[in-house]
């Protein structure tokens, strides 16, 4: 019977259990490659901030947490990719069509890259990229990519390859990771007022190539800027706006 209270009460009522869960950030997944794959299903991440200073979470919860709301009311805590791997083998319907396959493999592609994921990554999964596959055995296999977008310094992909057994059900997943992860905040907002030209210009160059996705940092550390820093802050914002970095 499904639960008739809203997905994120149940899912705030399952994070009250975890001592310090407060700390991390609740992300809605409400991406069309879930849905056709898991009708019914609300999913969530759990995100603990990894820059500019790390947010360690608390046990038994990763930096990455993934919970899934069921239809039923119950909320099963993902962790992993494992945990990921165990979820589509025990939830995911009968996967028989190739276009089953392929919404599987496009749900597996975008719910694995949140284990990737720091804040400051972008994904596309491209459908020109999907191919299905007979196996065998009868089975079916569908691979994919999630390309990075290149932005930031930001490049590289998830490779995922989902192979299922005659009666439709998941029995393996073989992922290449291959992420270049870009500029991240640490401290170049503080150091846009620095005497030393080479110093402040390396911070405004860091900062222009982050662009737009270095705003919440720049936000936090405007909170508490001097007013000759805050200034600094909204000018190099202003250039991103107007650059469209």
């Amino acid at each position: 019977m499904a639960s008739a209270q809203p997905a994120r009460e149940l899912l705030d009522r399952k994070l009250a259990g975890f001592t310090g869960a407060e700390r991390g950030q609740v992300i809605p997944v409400a991406d069309d490659p879930v849905a056709p794959a898991f009708p019914g299903h609300s999913f969530y991440v759990l995100r603990f901030r990894q820059y500019p200073v790390a947010v360690v979470p608390p046990t038994p919860l990763t930096t990455n947490n993934i919970f899934v709301v069921k239809p039923d009311g119950s909320v099963e805590h993902v962790g992993d990719v494992e945990a990921l791997k165990r979820f589509f083998q025990t939830t995911l319907a009968p996967v028989r069509t190739e276009m089953e396959a392929k919404d599987a493999a496009k749900a597996w592609l975008r719910l694995a890259q949140e284990f990737q994921q720091d804040g400051f990554l972008q994904f596309t999964i491209r459908d020109d990229s999907m191919r299905i596959a007979s196996t065998a055995d009868g089975g079916l296999q569908a691979t994919g990519r999630a390309i990075v977008n290149q932005r930031g310094g930001n490049s590289g992909e998830i490779f995922a390859a989902l192979t299922f057994n005659p009666a439709g059900a998941l029995a393996d997943v073989a992922e290449t990771i291959n992420i270049k992860r870009g500029i991240r905040p640490i401290c170049q907002a503080t150091k846009l007022l620095d005497p030393d030209p080479i110093v402040r210009g390396m911070a405004e160059q860091a900062i222009l190539v982050m662009g737009k996705d270095a705003k919440e940092y720049l936000d936090e550390v405007r909170t508490t800027a001097s007013a000759q820093l805050r200034q600094a802050i909204d000018l190099i914002w202003e250039r991103i706006r107007a650059e469209d970095r």
